[in-house]
């Protein structure tokens, strides 16, 4: 069972009005994050992914081990000017501010089964863009797995394209 409570909440992060909701506090716990992982993994297999893609930098904890463990490609989103080569890029409005996400050109093949992979969905904006972003590539489908999201702020609602939504834990 997933123990939520070990994550710690930090309000007016990264600017006030802000509430975050700190992971590092899962990964300092072996147990929890054995846990946490062992029950990603269940749900990643559930979705027959042939790549997982994640999303810099808490995306990025979970994200390729979960791929090792799959035995298939891990493809990382990165901030825009972080990738050395050829990317497809997407921006898109957070909840304080405008982000640029990016992929290399070459990162997913054209009808792969593709697993989105973020720690935690809050408004969907984020999510929604990498989904846009992924879509360059045209996959055969999209899941979407996260650690946590954010019931109240309603960000599924915000998800288009997708086969399937996972969620470890609701707050």
């Amino acid at each position: 069972m997933i123990n939520i409570n070990k994550v710690r909440t930090v309000n007016d992060f990264p600017v006030p009005g802000i509430k975050f909701y700190d992971i590092t506090t899962v990964l300092n716990d072996p147990e929890e994050f054995q846990n946490i992982f062992n029950a990603l993994l269940e749900e990643a297999k559930k979705m027959r992914p042939d790549v997982i893609v994640a999303l810099e930098a808490r995306g990025y904890l979970f994200g390729p081990a979960l791929a090792l463990a799959l035995n298939i490609p891990f493809a990382p989103i990165r901030k825009m000017g972080k990738l050395p080569y050829q990317t497809h890029k997407v921006s898109y409005q957070l909840e304080y501010g405008v982000a640029t996400i990016e992929m290399h050109v070459d990162a997913i093949k054209t009808n792969q089964r593709v697993l989105l992979f973020d720690d935690i969905l809050a408004t969907g904006g984020t999510c929604n863009a990498a989904i846009n972003l992924i879509n360059n590539f045209t996959p055969e489908a999209i899941t979407v797995l996260v650690f946590m999201e954010l019931k109240a702020l309603n960000g599924r609602a915000q998800l288009q394209g997708i086969e399937k939504f996972t969620s470890l834990a609701l707050i």
